[in-house]
């Protein structure tokens, strides 16, 4: 007799559930999705406010840099010419003086140009701004390689025939230039090129320099001796070869190192 009511049991645990139950668990599962849409909405806003904030001290930042440096608390007091050996600095300086009171990052690149084009001597030159208020010029002065006359008068060059200066008299300590074609041909670029390779003390004794073409360079020193150079190729090894033959030939009137692995002397 007690079959029946097993089975009774087994029936009553399988109803289904209830509509009050039903409604329960999904206003359960809607509290639980609200709640959790609430911690990442928070967890978003705290990122986006921190986000927010970064930018904003950065463009701050930023800003303020900008404006302080373009401000007259950044403004140039003082101009200094470094690398000047010929020039006096104090003139380059002056010729600058329209920089003065402009903030460093401000001032007028093509105006310092044109103000440094009065100096022929100067080759190039770099702007360095040191803040808060100076302002450095690091010029490059052209090395001159003689002098050409003419009937103005002695006109030094460089080795790319930049005109330096012209004097009624030769200057002191620059060796006279007599090239075929002037300062445009090849001999002209030959012979400046052996200029400024020649050791110090042959520079310093210089008095002359001839060229018909790139390959026959000749010198002429104050001690009258004759040196015949070729082209410019192998100038560096030319002049050890010179200093070489001179030392152990003080008497010779020519030298000709134009192979120069041997010197010829004359």
């Amino acid at each position: 007799m007690d079959a029946p009511d097993t089975v009774d049991e087994a029936v009553e645990s399988e109803q289904p559930t209830s509509a009050r139950d039903v409604w329960r668990a999904a206003r359960a599962r809607r509290r639980a999705l609200r709640s959790e849409i609430r911690r990442f909405t928070q967890r978003s806003r705290r990122r986006r406010v921190l986000w927010l904030s970064v930018v904003g001290a950065l463009i701050l930042l930023i800003g303020g840099s900008v404006a302080a440096a373009y401000s007259p608390l950044f403004a140039v007091q003082k101009i200094t010419v470094v690398g000047a050996t010929t020039l006096d600095p104090a003139t380059v300086e002056s010729a600058l003086d329209a920089q003065l009171g402009t903030p460093l990052a401000l001032v007028d690149t093509s105006k310092v140009k044109a103000a440094l084009l009065a100096f022929p001597l100067i080759e190039t030159y770099a702007l360095e701004a040191k803040p808060p208020h100076d302002l450095t010029v690091r010029i490059v002065e052209r090395t001159p390689v003689g002098v050409i006359r003419s009937d103005a008068g002695y006109t030094l060059v460089d080795a790319a025939g930049v005109v330096l200066s012209t004097t009624s008299d030769q200057p002191a300590g620059q060796p006279l230039l007599e090239i075929t074609g002037g300062t445009d041909s090849r001999a002209f670029e030959s012979a400046g090129l052996v200029v400024r390779s020649l050791p110090a003390d042959v520079r310093a004794a210089l008095t002359g320099v001839r060229a018909s073409t790139a390959d026959d360079v000749t010198l002429t020193l104050s001690s009258g001796l004759t040196v015949v150079w070729g082209s410019e190729d192998e100038s560096a090894l030319k002049g050890v070869t010179l200093a070489r033959a001179i030392a152990l030939n003080p008497e010779a009137s020519t030298i000709d190192v134009t192979s120069p692995e041997v010197a010829v002397i004359g």
